[in-house]
């Protein structure tokens, strides 16, 4: 019988659940222990279970009582940690949120816990790791640190370590003349830490896995969000006492990113892939649920710690940061060649389905992209710019504006052909050179153009950046105008891009104007997105793949070319 009286009260009782009680004990008598990220999985994640068994409560005592009392004060405000001193080697003074973040990346540390630092751009995520490698020096700890970050910057943590810790001895794993077999692994021992790329953990992941590193710290960590990726698979499967990721963005589309990073900080803790995907990303990515979304914070909250600049908690001597949306028409050309692309793709969207549906909208919306920047960038056709597009109009009046009072600009754009079309129509219409940096531009070259627009106070006004290659890993605080020429539709990588300029250093205030053509595609996904903002600053970010999943309906509404999008 199902019901039975125990001390005067009738309770029901599930045979199948008796006898996952029952395994469950037994179990426990033979083993006597658990895996501490199990227990911290069981006692974060309320409606957790524990082979089969639903978890209702978790009760604690001694050190690991005040360890969860210290992680779960911790989690997201790091407050209720005692402070550590800057480590003595550290060369420079860290500022009392630095304090923080470094001693909460140390508390983690000492329990083997991955961390997940996911401060604004500009706040100083690598300054902090470096304070935690000098940390763990100071304390006997002798194996060396494995820094993993994009090609781009790996001579932007050679300078940072040799200016903030130069008594750290630096290996550079990178280029075609770098070390191999015995001879890596006798330099490795000689040095306190290894600097690599992305592309070489894949590559020679062999080499890299025969060391067992002290800690292994993946800058930009959202290079490994695609979980199924193998540069992301070799990550995980290297062999360190910790784990540290440093990502301003540690969700940009969709729920998996995160689980991949928190996979490689702590495996097996969010559960498989396809587990995590049934039990968190489904119910909060389709249908919104907050008590989902409430117990997915909660799991991973003591594990990631992200700050803004905004927060005068943070900050106090930051300028300000003024966003502006600036509204442009298209001219009479531009206006018929968007109509054609319309009426040509949604004729072809209504005829696809699935996968080619998708392809098919994922085009129209480059297609139409291009055209909202300029008609010689849609047709490739090398023809001449003025008086042919209205953002290059207002571009050019804003840009006439800023440099008549002595300012600097970035001007992004994710297109690498418009970038060069900018280059060398601005250089023409302002008579002095400007700068261009796209994903081809040799890293000596790149390296160049930094120092050249940040030192030099008579050297280019203007940079040009390509989106992907500018977006990340640059101090550019010179410039106090930033103009995102067209749009990503990915509010976290705008703003990457943005912080190239708002970051410790600026003095003066940043301008930011966000170029949109009123009447069209570009204008509607932006209010689109406002409406999205408050789910995407949960958990979730917003890219454009969502757009495919509109109905052709919605796609016609969203296209369509309004009656003000045309100038006089």
């Amino acid at each position: 019988m199902p019901l039975v009286q125990i001390r005067g009260q009738w309770v029901e009782l599930q045979p199948e659940q008796v006898e996952a009680a029952i395994r469950f004990w037994e179990s426990q008598r033979e083993q006597g222990e658990m895996p501490l990220r199990e227990a911290l999985r069981l006692s974060l994640g309320p409606e957790g279970t524990k082979e089969g068994l639903p978890v209702t409560g978790v009760k604690t005592t001694g050190w690991i009582k005040d360890m969860l009392h210290q992680l779960t004060e911790a989690a997201g405000a790091e407050q209720g940690l005692p402070l550590l001193s800057a480590p003595k080697g550290f060369v420079g003074q860290l500022r009392p949120y630095q304090v923080r973040g470094f001693s909460w990346l140390a508390f983690l540390r000492r329990w083997g816990l991955g961390a997940c630092l996911a401060d604004d751009m500009g706040l100083g995520k690598t300054i902090q790791a470096i304070a935690l490698i000098l940390h763990d020096r100071e304390r006997g700890y002798n194996r060396p640190a494995l820094i993993v970050c994009p090609t781009s910057v790996v001579g932007n943590w050679q300078r940072e370590i040799a200016r903030f810790a130069p008594e750290l001895r630096v290996l550079v794993h990178h280029g075609s003349d770098r070390l191999s077999g015995e001879d890596f692994i006798d330099a490795v021992q000689q040095h306190d830490v290894v600097i690599s790329s992305y592309s070489l953990v894949r590559r020679d992941e062999e080499l890299l896995s025969a060391v067992k590193w002290g800690g292994v710290i993946l800058d930009e960590a959202q290079n490994i969000k695609n979980p199924s990726a193998k540069q992301s698979q070799a990550a995980r499967r290297l062999s360190a006492d910790y784990r540290l990721a440093l990502t301003g963005t540690p969700v940009e589309n969709r729920l998996s990113e995160l689980w991949s990073i928190m996979e490689f900080l702590n495996p097996g803790y969010l559960g498989s892939r396809e587990k995590f995907r049934q039990r968190f990303a489904l119910p909060i990515e389709r249908y919104r649920d907050e008590e989902t979304t409430k117990r997915l914070k909660s799991l991973v909250g003591p594990f990631v710690l992200r700050r803004v600049k905004t927060d005068p908690r943070v900050i106090k001597d930051l300028p300000e940061k003024m966003e502006m949306k600036v509204y442009c028409n298209l001219t009479p050309e531009q206006a018929t060649l968007y109509e054609a692309v319309v009426r040509d793709s949604l004729r072809q969207i209504e005829e696809s389905e699935g996968i080619q549906r998708r392809g098919v909208v994922l085009s129209t919306l480059l297609k139409l992209k291009q055209v909202c920047n300029h008609p010689a960038q849609f047709l490739g056709d090398g023809s001449a710019l003025p008086g042919r597009s209205g953002k290059l109009a207002r571009l050019t009046e804003m840009l006439e504006e800023a440099l008549s009072v002595g300012d600097r600009a970035l001007v992004f754009t994710q297109f690498a052909e418009m970038g060069k079309m900018l280059k060398a129509y601005l250089q023409a219409t302002f008579g002095g050179e400007v700068l261009f940096l796209h994903g081809g531009t040799p890293a000596k070259q790149r390296d160049r153009m930094i120092a050249r627009f940040q030192e030099d106070p008579h050297g280019p006004a203007i940079f040009v950046l390509s989106l992907k290659a500018g977006g990340l890993g640059l101090n550019l605080t010179r410039a106090n105008h930033v103009f995102h020429f067209d749009r990503w539709w990915n509010p976290a990588v705008e703003n990457q891009a943005t912080d190239r300029a708002f970051r410790i250093g600026q003095k003066r205030d940043v301008l930011v104007h966000k170029f949109i053509c009123v009447g069209t595609m570009e204008e509607r996904i932006d209010e689109l997105i406002e409406s999205k903002k408050a789910l995407a600053e949960t958990v979730i970010g917003t890219g454009e793949a969502w757009l495919t999943e509109l109905s052709t309906e919605q796609l016609r509404d969203l296209f369509a070319l309004r009656r003000e999008a045309v100038g006089e």
